[in-house]
């Protein structure tokens, strides 16, 4: 069978549906830089905490020039372009640059390590790179990249981010990235192992801020803000597509601080809010109500949501958090609406949505469920979903199966009026002699603890039981935490014993993967270390 991006006859229905669109972010951004050249299309904040600012027309012609630089580097059509840049102006005119040259983005996290971006750049065979001329990594000089380089001296100066070269090819030769093609490939988030490579296309994205549009009653007079790192699925939509599609104004911050995140809130009037759990806990630590007071909404997804939090976020900023279901890979199974209870909000990711035909199957066997319903591992069929991964077809075989149904990671419930609540991982379960528990609802309840900020599970290896349960805890300012007490809440709350932590550790800051997630795999690791020393609990605050 078919998947949804190759299927001449799934993609006119998408079409005729109103999902999908001939025209490209590319379009959108000439037509807002003709309409109104002179209003700001992303504000920003650099590394050093100063603020920049990009107009449309400033947008459209900056993008006019790197794709010409790109082209008199000597790549071919739909060459892969590694674009390795910290999020603001330049990184979004890179993704524009490589559109309009025909030329696939390779879009790779500012955080990842040298690891990384090796194996990205030998899975995609990438022909050139666009990037920084001091990265995190060190001076691009001493990184083994591409030859073909088109080097940002000033990411705050969108007229030094190109040269002009005499002779230098015109765009207006070239067939630019098309809404349908493969437009971009971002990596998995990198929780564990080295990442695989997602296949992008600007339609599946079209899509998702199609139901962004519904389900949160956007309109043209938005300010948008996204915490989220621009090449990763949700920064894509947050903050290169949909503030695009609507023409509004996007804030966006090189690296993600609360303070700044705040202030900038705050300074810019903020109404839409895009970020990760555990980037809104960070938040309440650290803003007023007035720095929140201009929000209307949060969109969040990714990971799961502390209901205890979120209430307080709400309550704080006086907005409503809008959490969806989905994937790098699959875009989104299931979203809430402005109007749905708190505790659906909160609690659930959401009704399944059902253009994306969301499926159930059993976690053992494999076998679909019954009408769909109960608890298994979820599967869907939409236009959201992503052409699969690049050049991986076993990592395909994993993801499509013979249905042509895309699966997903995850352990969910569906009940009989279509509430999705995802209940654990394939993957992610603390194997405690014999017994599945879930980490996802471990930290969950954790993190209902009002001393808590944000939790992490992760299985301890112990001889006689195999794995206990273990959790990583950034405390909430001023607040501590201990074993005893910990379990006193956990008892309180009528958690089950096997749920229980046996060791717990108070750190600064939870590790953070190149995608902006929780880095489980680094605290399996310490977990593990930590435990062959003795250490089943430790107040001496450090990093996780």
């Amino acid at each position: 069978m078919a998947r949804p991006g190759h299927d001449p006859e799934l993609m006119e229905r998408y079409r005729a549906a109103g999902w999908w669109s001939d025209r490209t972010v590319s379009d959108e951004v000439r037509r807002w830089a003709g309409l109104r050249p002179e209003a700001v299309a992303y504000h920003w904040l650099d590394a050093d905490g100063g603020a920049a600012e990009l107009s449309w027309a400033a947008y459209d012609a900056a993008a006019d020039r790197m794709a010409s630089d790109l082209l008199h580097q000597g790549v071919r059509p739909r060459d892969r372009v590694l674009v390795l840049l910290p999020d603001g102006g330049a990184v979004h005119t890179a993704f524009l640059a490589c559109e309009r040259a025909g030329l696939v983005a390779v879009g790779v996290g500012w955080r990842a390590g040298r690891q990384e971006v090796d194996h990205l750049l030998e899975r995609t065979d990438a022909a050139a790179v666009v990037t920084a001329a001091d990265t995190r990594l060190g001076p691009v000089d001493e990184l083994h990249l591409p030859t073909r380089r088109v080097v940002l001296d000033d990411l705050d100066d969108p007229g030094s981010w190109s040269r002009a070269h005499p002779g230098s090819p015109s765009i207006s030769g070239t067939q630019p990235i098309g809404p349908d093609e493969l437009w971009l490939l971002n990596s998995t988030s990198g929780t564990t192992g080295l990442p695989k490579c997602v296949m992008q296309t600007q339609n599946r994205w079209r899509y998702f801020h199609h139901k962004a549009v519904d389900f949160g009653g956007l309109g043209p007079d938005e300010v948008w803000m996204s915490l989220v790192p621009a090449p990763f699925g949700f920064g894509l939509w947050t903050a290169h597509v949909t503030p695009t599609l609507l023409g509004v104004p996007c804030v966006v911050q090189a690296r993600f601080e609360a303070q700044a995140a705040a202030r900038a809130i705050r300074r810019h009037q903020v109404t839409v809010l895009c970020a990760v759990s555990s980037q809104f806990v960070m938040l309440l630590e650290e803003a007023d109500a007035a720095d929140l007071d201009s929000l209307r909404v949060l969109f969040t997804g990714g990971e799961a949501i502390s209901p205890a939090r979120a209430a307080e976020f709400e309550n704080r900023a006086g907005c409503t958090i809008l959490n969806f279901y989905g994937s790098n890979e699959t875009g989104l199974l299931s979203g809430t609406r402005f109007d749905d209870p708190a505790e659906r909000r909160h609690r659930t990711g959401g009704r399944t949505v059902s253009e994306m035909q969301v499926r159930l199957y059993d976690a053992v066997t494999g076998e679909r469920l019954p009408d769909d319903r109960g608890e298994g591992v979820p599967a869907c069929r939409g236009p959201a979903v992503a052409l699969g991964y690049w050049d991986d077809d076993g990592a395909n075989a994993q993801l499509f199966g013979d249905d042509g149904w895309m699966r997903m990671g995850d352990i969910v419930t569906i009940d009989d009026d279509d509430w999705l609540r995802v209940v654990g991982r394939t993957s992610d379960f603390i194997i405690r002699g014999g017994k599945n528990i879930s980490a996802a609802r471990v930290e969950q309840e954790v993190s209902a603890h009002p001393a808590v900020a944000l939790a992490a599970a992760v299985p301890v290896p112990d001889p006689r039981l195999g794995e206990k349960v273990g959790v990583f805890v950034e405390t909430r300012s001023g607040m501590s935490l201990d074993l005893a007490e910990l379990r006193r809440h956990l008892d309180a709350r009528g958690v089950s014993r096997e749920w229980w932590p046996e060791h717990v550790w108070t750190v600064d800051d939870l590790p953070r993967a190149s995608g902006g997630k929780v880095a489980k795999a680094r605290l399996r690791d310490r977990a593990a270390q930590l435990s062959e020393g003795g250490s089943s609990e430790s107040q001496r605050r450090g990093s996780g």
